[in-house]
């Protein structure tokens, strides 16, 4: 006789035989809610098949939970490549996770996918979740499942069994289709009703481009009609909003293939944004006290071989070049050149804090299938700075950057944001001791600020903690942006010194920090945030002057010198187009306002303002406007 074990479900507990499923379990307890499609017994999850054998807790896990959702959107994956298998029997499966938001699943085929093959797959799609298949769960010996997959001819499952150092291994099947899969899923096909085939893109295998490009389909499933509306909607709004679309658009900035991916060539429009953006960025550094410095490009092999760049970065990094028959490396990192200036010269603890700052471009290799518009490039310009501090003023400058951080952030429209303090990683350098200490001198200066965070375990950088700050845009998006970090190695590689009040060496501590982030990143950050229609004070054409016709065209210069003359940024539209058709040019390229000037303008020596979103304010005297202009741009107001 099977022996009794106990099972406890909130927080009641029964006696159960030994081999019970979960789904019996529920059912004993009254639990037959029908969106609950899983379990969890401590940090496992139970399909509601799965035999129980020994005691423990089990938790429902609701489909509308984010457990739940991940379920059923991996579930779907799968339910995906079967459709595709009856679509295309001679398809190769890679792998078919679940992802923020939705799922995807690599697919080796000669055949290319069209859109016309999605709407196809989402239809089979449809007919397999009619057909009610079970997923069925089976534990067979790792000897079978390769047998089973090498007579299938699935290459990737092979290799994937091949890592595996276990003698078992679990497969599901639902209808004609099995996978190699750890699970759980639903319990069924019928549970996946609110779904949607949303785009292909190629994919290396394991994401390594010497590996074959495979075809990946991404697909979005959610437990409810509106939840899956409210994401389409998402989606068309995220679209819209598209970086890459509105930098051709607005003609920004571009990525030419003759120049190589992942290097971005900023238009004229686009780098007036970033004068405006660097020159704030330039002020507001002198305020707090920090001094520009200016590094090479490239530097020996021997420098990062120093600060362990060669040993811990160097898949980031280009390859060695050539130099006087010495080996040169062009920058991933601005750090080692501001230790070196630092170095130039002894330094006494009266002379600390030193805060170095630098517009730095840096280079990194990014492999070709992650590089994405001006979000993950292989060159950029970072906002960077390093601070030499003494242990006793770490916490307080901390706070400083902290402090600066939200200032700058803030003026740029972003008042929602997340911050993360990311913990040791598993590859490290440096004591456990400094690890601590750094760490604590973070929690306690953002707590000091008052300011909410979670911990982001194992995410430091390999030198030390750090703190992230991740903007949140319209759209609710999290965006990657400033970052402060401790560092303790650095100063000890390159033996790194002040004179103490002792008359002693000591060792300053290193803090890494950008407050915005890269120029590149945070530019595309900004025109998502906006969907290209920048505040004034950041706008590439603040004003555009439209003459009704050429008889007004002497007022219309006059004016526009006015506006010229005093930095505002003003185009005047002279061309033979009907007045009309200019202010519809206009506002395509979202310019924050167009003035237009007529007959009763010129009589008047007004403008007639129109402002983008309010449409037409009203005429006002020419100086008028250009007081409340300048008086925007100063304020940097946020439309």
């Amino acid at each position: 006789m099977p022996e009794d074990i106990k099972i406890t479900v909130n927080n009641n507990s029964k006696l159960f035989k030994k081999g019970v499923s979960v789904k019996e379990v529920f059912e004993n307890f009254g639990i037959q809610n029908r969106n609950i499609i899983a379990a969890k017994c401590g940090d496992k999850l139970l399909d509601l098949s799965d035999k129980i054998e020994e005691e423990c807790t089990l938790e429902p896990i609701d489909i509308n939970s984010p457990e739940g959702e991940e379920i059923l959107r991996h579930s779907a994956s799968h339910i995906m490549a079967q459709a595709v298998m009856h679509l295309f029997p001679n398809v190769k499966f890679a792998i078919g996770p679940a992802i923020e938001n939705g799922f995807y699943y690599d697919f080796d085929l000669d055949h290319t996918f069209t859109p016309e093959d999605l709407k196809k797959i989402e239809e089979e799609m449809k007919e397999i979740v009619k057909s009610d298949y079970p997923f069925k769960r089976e534990v067979i010996s790792k000897e079978d499942a390769v047998k089973y997959f090498k007579d299938k001819g699935q290459i990737y499952k092979l290799e994937i069994l091949e890592e595996i150092p276990d003698d078992t291994v679990s497969i599901y099947t639902q209808g004609d289709f099995t996978d190699l899969c750890r699970g759980p899923h639903i319990p069924s096909t019928k549970y996946l009703k609110n779904f949607k085939l949303l785009s292909v893109a190629g994919a290396y295998w394991r994401g390594d481009e010497k590996n074959k490009m495979l075809q990946r389909i991404y697909g979005t499933a959610f437990p409810t009609k509106d939840g899956l509306k409210k994401y389409l909607n998402f989606l068309e709004e995220a679209k819209k909003r598209d970086h890459r679309k509105l930098g051709k658009e607005l003609d920004l900035f571009s990525i030419n293939e003759n120049v190589g991916p992942g290097l971005i060539l900023w238009h004229p429009k686009g780098a007036i944004i970033r004068k405006v953006i660097e020159d704030f960025w330039k002020e507001e550094h002198i305020k707090r006290g920090y001094q520009f410095l200016y590094t090479p490009h490239i530097a020996r092999v021997d420098l990062w071989k120093i600060s362990g760049h060669w040993d811990f970065y160097r898949e980031n990094m280009f390859s060695p070049m050539e130099v006087d028959k010495g080996q040169y490396m062009i920058k991933p990192m601005n750090c080692p050149f501001h230790i070196m200036v630092y170095k130039s010269k002894t330094r006494s603890y009266r002379d600390l804090p030193i805060r170095y700052a630098e517009l730095g471009t840096v280079y990194r290799y990014e492999k070709s299938g992650v590089l994405h518009g001006l979000l993950r490039v292989r060159g950029f310009t970072q906002d960077d700075a390093h601070l030499f501090v003494t242990p006793d003023q770490l916490e307080n400058e901390i706070i400083g950057v902290l402090d600066f951080t939200k200032f700058m952030i803030e003026t740029f429209g972003f008042s929602n944001y997340n911050i993360y303090l990311s913990t040791r990683p598993e590859k490290y350098v440096g004591s456990l001791e400094n690890w601590e200490l750094a760490t604590n001198a973070l929690k306690i200066a953002v707590e000091k600020l008052g300011l909410p965070y979670k911990i982001d375990p194992g995410e430091g950088v390999f030198y030390g903690p750090k703190i992230d700050v991740k903007l949140v845009d319209a759209l609710g998006r999290e965006w990657q942006g400033p970052t402060v970090q401790v560092d303790f190695n650095l100063p000890e590689r390159f033996d790194v010194s002040y004179i103490g009040k002792d008359g002693k060496s000591h060792r300053p501590i290193m803090l890494h920090r950008v407050v915005l982030g890269s120029m590149e990143r945070f530019f595309g950050t900004l025109i998502e945030q906006y969907a290209g229609a920048f505040p004034t004070w950041l706008a590439p054409v603040q004003v555009k002057i439209v003459p009704i016709g050429d008889s007004h065209l002497d007022y219309a210069e006059k004016v526009y010198s006015l506006l010229f003359e005093n930095h505002v940024r003003v185009e005047l539209d002279d061309r033979g187009e009907k007045m009309n058709s200019k202010i519809r040019d206009a506002e395509k390229e979202k310019v924050p306002y167009i003035l237009v000037i007529g007959d009763r303008e010129v009589e008047n020596n007004t403008v007639s303002v129109r402002k983008r979103k309010k449409g037409n304010i009203g005429a006002i005297k020419a100086d008028e406007f250009l007081r409340t202009i300048l008086k925007e741009i100063e304020d940097k107001t946020i439309d």
